[in-house]
């Protein structure tokens, strides 16, 4: 198993233990794994990101923290977070992890995901280029999921 794999895996368990909040310093995981305070960073940032459903707050310097909360709001205040996240672009792998929290959380239904899915694919939007599809990808989000929540 990965280093990464298991940092993560420790972090999990310690959002279970704490009932879905989590303070952590940096150079004690750091140390606990043998390895440095970047590859908790990597590990924060790429599996506990609001895109994933977890709020990250960070203060640096000697007695710096990490606090990671799981977001599981009502549905309708999920979706909203989500479209405030979104921003002005949107990779598909960042939507894809969006639509998989969402449906995951039960914010959205299957089908729901199933169609937006299928319009925020690279297929969908091949004829436009990179910079300007996720651009076209962010607002088509954006508002599909006010549509959905009847805003």
């Amino acid at each position: 198993m990965a280093i990464s794999d298991t940092i993560a895996i420790f972090i999990q368990d310690m959002l279970e233990e704490a009932e879905g909040c989590a303070e952590l310093q940096r150079a004690e995981l750091a140390g606990r794994f043998g390895c440095v305070p970047s590859q908790i960073n990597y590990v924060i940032s790429t599996r506990f990101s609001p895109e994933h459903g977890y709020i990250v707050e960070s203060r640096r310097g000697g007695g710096g923290y990490i606090r990671i909360r799981r977001v599981s709001p009502e549905p309708r205040l999920l979706v909203m977070h989500t479209v405030n996240m979104i921003g002005d672009q949107i990779t598909w792998p960042c939507a894809a992890a969006f639509l998989s929290n969402l449906a995951g959380a039960g914010a959205i239904d299957s089908g729901s995901a199933g169609l937006i899915t299928a319009a925020l694919s690279d297929r969908s939007l091949r004829r436009l280029t990179q910079p300007l599809r996720d651009c076209v990808r962010a607002d088509i989000f954006k508002q599909m999921l006010v549509a959905l929540t009847g805003e």
